[in-house]
């Protein structure tokens, strides 16, 4: 089971990429949303998946790797993407806007979202990228639903 945890917040190893780690798993989930958002349904479940999957993930692989929050840890990122769209019409523009917004967000840490990170057992891993994820999906339903940016 530990080398399972370890694929899976690894996202099959993306986590060991020297740089940039967190950048090209949140870029291959933007690749899985668009293909996604075609059925709500599916990707509701998906989401809902991907997010259990991270925390038990995220445990197993935070005390595998004998750290806190290591870099090669990736599925938080991933699974949080997918919280970014949620509810949003998926367009180019939409998908470009929301990814460097998340990347924003989860890279500058806001004081609210940095002290979700210190929680134990591989929890603050995942809830500083949901917190993330979900304020970049409010300012992305502003500037749709209100601003008519899509």
């Amino acid at each position: 089971m530990k080398k399972i945890a370890k694929i899976v917040a690894t996202l099959f190893f993306v986590g060991y990429i020297p740089v940039a780690q967190g950048t090209i798993a949140s870029a291959i989930a933007v690749f899985a949303c668009a293909f996604l958002s075609r059925y709500p349904a599916a990707y509701i479940a998906v989401t809902l998946a991907l997010l259990a999957l991270g925390f038990w993930a995220s445990r197993r692989a935070e005390q595998e790797f004998g750290k806190k929050d290591p870099c090669e840890i990736v599925i938080d990122e991933f699974s949080a993407v997918f919280i970014v769209y949620l509810f949003i019409p998926f367009t180019l523009k939409i998908a470009v806007i929301g990814f460097l917004l998340f990347r924003a967000l989860d890279i500058f840490k806001l004081p609210p979202i940095k002290k979700l990170e210190s929680l134990p057992k591989g929890r603050g891993i995942m809830l500083d990228d949901i917190a993330a994820a979900i304020l970049a999906n409010v300012i992305l339903q502003i500037l749709v639903f209100c601003l008519r940016i899509y």
